[in-house]
């Protein structure tokens, strides 16, 4: 078998690889120069649709309507995209080894891909209970989403177990976007979480009782403080009841499952330094070896604006033009400025839809109408340091007021006072 050779390699098909594929095109790389390997069978899809959309009874999202740029408002990159602009889509492949000294790449299959340069875009896997030798966690009907493949397999369930009974452990972005998609989808939901409120790495408590309201008026219950300590199933090995480490027991049809992920640096392990479990990079994007570059979940990059290394991003501003400039420019022996990121978040459930940028460190304070009772519910935070503003996040926002305190974040505002921000509200972020 003849080993293939290529100027550039992206080792990832997620929407980091999609987004560097359409920077590479735009900067006029020639027929064959560029492949993307991919495990999946599909090319470069916007994978938090999985999580919304997708999983919706009605107005279902389906490839290849989200393949991705669209997640950005771009062009939609269907599979000919990549054929007509002179890339290779290599898929349903799994790359056993990286040799990095070498440059090269060995599949599962043993074939042997050969680069000049490489862009690391691996992205994450999910952590599973079984990783920690939950009891019972490998029966039926206890799902993780990462990929359409999960995806589709949760759908057959919801389908399978119409109006059943589902578990969702985890109370972070996917524990409250499956949540809100299982309970429109008519199933009885409980929530499960150690952490006395909802996303406690972003949400103070005042947002988080917003949202742990809105989600028991429609229905799903939620448990706090506790985990998932085993689980029983049925003769057929399907998913039967859920055991709490406090004692208590909840039937379930279905559980999904939303704990955190891990960056996928496993081929990489003693080729490239590490930093906060992902791989390092500079400001370019470069890794510790020479043409080997690393970029979306994987990545730990320097941050310009305030000044400490960031690690697995959940959302990000595209970082993938960047990498694909520093690499053209350090080929041609010129330099370009460093990547200046702003840390972005989103989420949208039911009919909520938030933006957070910045950075939640400091004191926070609440402004707007956070009111349950509220038609409007339109409110949001500001998290002030040293006397600045340099976090917002708001809920219900219009794109005009998203793109305010976006410019908040960045621009880092003086502040009077916690009071002051209480009382202008989104007039604070409207006049910078």
């Amino acid at each position: 078998m003849a080993d293939k050779h290529f100027k550039y390699i992206i080792l990832g098909g997620g929407v980091a690889g999609g987004y560097a594929a359409k920077e590479f095109a735009k900067q006029g790389i020639k027929q064959g120069e560029l492949a993307i390997i991919s495990a999946e069978a599909v090319a470069p899809y916007e994978r938090p649709a999985l999580s919304k959309a997708y999983l919706f009874p009605e107005g279902t999202a389906r490839l290849p309507g989200f393949h991705v740029c669209v997640g950005s408002g771009g062009e939609r990159l269907l599979p000919e995209w990549y054929k007509e602009n002179g890339i290779e889509l290599i898929l349903k492949t799994s790359i056993a080894e990286a040799d990095l000294s070498s440059k090269t790449l060995t599949s599962a299959a043993g074939e042997k891909f050969k680069f000049d340069t490489l862009i690391i875009a691996t992205g994450s896997s999910v952590i599973r209970l079984t990783d920690f030798g939950v009891e019972g966690a490998d029966a039926k009907n206890i799902f993780y989403l990462r990929e359409i493949d999960d995806a589709d397999n949760l759908v057959e369930a919801i389908k399978a177990k119409k109006n059943g009974k589902a578990v969702v452990v985890g109370g972070g972005y996917i524990g409250l976007e499956l949540s809100a998609a299982l309970k429109i989808n008519n199933l009885d939901v409980t929530m499960v979480y150690p952490e006395p409120w909802c996303m406690p790495r972003l949400f103070t408590a005042d947002i988080a009782k917003f949202y742990e309201g809105y989600y028991a008026n429609k229905g799903i219950q939620i448990i706090k403080g506790t985990v998932a300590s085993g689980f029983s199933s049925h003769d057929n090995k399907e998913v039967k009841q859920v055991k709490l480490k406090d004692g208590r027991v909840l039937d379930a049809d279905i559980v999904v499952v939303g704990v955190g992920g891990r960056p996928l640096t496993t081929l990489f392990k003693g080729q490239v330094e590490e930093e906060k479990g992902g791989i390092k990079t500079d400001a370019f994007f470069k890794t510790s070896v020479p043409d080997v570059y690393a970029v979306g979940d994987v990545a730990t990059f320097p941050m310009k604006l305030y000044g400490f290394p960031f690690s697995f991003p959940l959302i990000q501003e595209r970082p993938e033009k960047h990498v694909i400039w520093a690499i053209i420019a350090n080929q041609g022996g010129q330099t370009i400025e460093e990547y200046d990121y702003l840390p972005y978040f989103y989420s949208r459930s039911f009919d909520l839809s938030w933006q957070f940028y910045g950075d939640n460190v400091g004191d926070a304070v609440i402004f707007g109408d956070n009111e349950l009772a509220s038609a409007e519910h339109k409110f949001g935070s500001y998290w002030i340091k040293d006397g600045k503003v340099v976090g917002v996040f708001l809920e219900s926002g219009s794109p005009e007021e998203n793109k305010a305190i976006a410019k908040v974040a960045r621009v880092q505002p003086k502040a009077e006072s916690l009071e002051q921000l209480s009382k202008e509200g989104l007039a604070f972020a409207s006049k910078i």
